[in-house]
């Protein structure tokens, strides 16, 4: 089967995407991880498939390079809708998708911007070691002081299969540090990839939400600042006591090239 792909990168997270509207793509888990190999396929953080739906200008299909799905993936969902704004699946800049934690809407900003619309969650468990959070994805949020002596694969793995997740199948990983007044680094340990990303957008949202919750910041709008590796993004929402709503996750969504691939 030759398929033609198109790879996007959302702050150095990077995926492969595919146009499933006019056919069904049904990928193996095999396949799935060939593709998702940076030595025998094309190389990625995860797969997305868009597809056509009733419900919404489209919906994003999403899957881990270890081949398991069913959560969000932030900077995958600004991806697939600067694609859907590069393919012409509508003439706006506003869209409607469908994703496996339920509808989300995103707008284009600019050529390389996509301001989108997370999940509301008031899901959070204060432990004495970090804060867990659902934003879409089951992520626990670890603040240091010096982001860059943390061992983020070590620590990273044995927190992500820690007991006190199993009921949420594992968990992301994110340490963070504050740097000022609402501005922190963040280094994600991701479940499914099995490795530190560049970025992980779900737990961009965790950082900045939990953030609030351990400062005990005033009910109300907030902006926080968040630097990856090589980005910087925006998390905006409204806090009422443990309880986050109108998140909005903006950061760079930019194509990178596109081409043909035998499976």
């Amino acid at each position: 089967m030759r398929l033609h792909f198109y790879k996007y990168h959302g702050a150095g997270n990077d995926f492969i995407i595919f146009d499933g509207r006019k056919s069904t793509l049904d990928l193996t888990v095999p396949q799935i991880i060939k593709l998702c190999n940076r030595h025998y396929g094309i190389g990625a953080d995860g797969i997305m498939i868009l597809n056509n739906t009733p419900m919404a200008d489209f919906e994003m299909k999403f899957f881990n390079p270890d081949g398991s799905g069913g959560m969000f993936c932030g900077n995958g969902g600004r991806c697939i809708t600067m694609f859907a704004k590069h393919i012409g699946v509508s003439k706006n800049d506003v869209f409607s998708f469908l994703a496996a934690d339920g509808m989300h809407f995103a707008r284009v900003v600019d050529d390389t911007n996509v301001a989108l619309k997370m999940t509301d969650t008031d899901k959070a468990e204060i432990f004495e070691d970090g804060i867990w959070i659902d934003t879409g994805t089951s992520h626990f949020v670890c603040f240091v002081e010096d982001i860059e002596r943390v061992d983020v694969v070590g620590n990273g793995k044995k927190l992500r299969n820690d007991k006190r997740f199993e009921k949420h199948n594992g968990a992301n990983v994110d340490f963070v540090q504050i740097l000022g007044d609402k501005e922190l680094a963040i280094r994600t340990y991701e479940r499914g990839v099995e490795n530190e990303t560049l970025a992980c957008g779900t737990g961009i949202v965790a950082s900045a939400l939990t953030y609030c919750l351990k400062r005990g910041l005033a009910d109300g709008k907030h902006l926080i600042k968040i630097h990856t590796l090589n980005d910087d993004l925006t998390v905006e929402f409204d806090k009422s006591g443990n309880a986050f709503d109108r998140i909005i996750l903006t950061g760079p969504a930019v194509g990178v090239f596109d081409g043909e691939i035998t499976i």
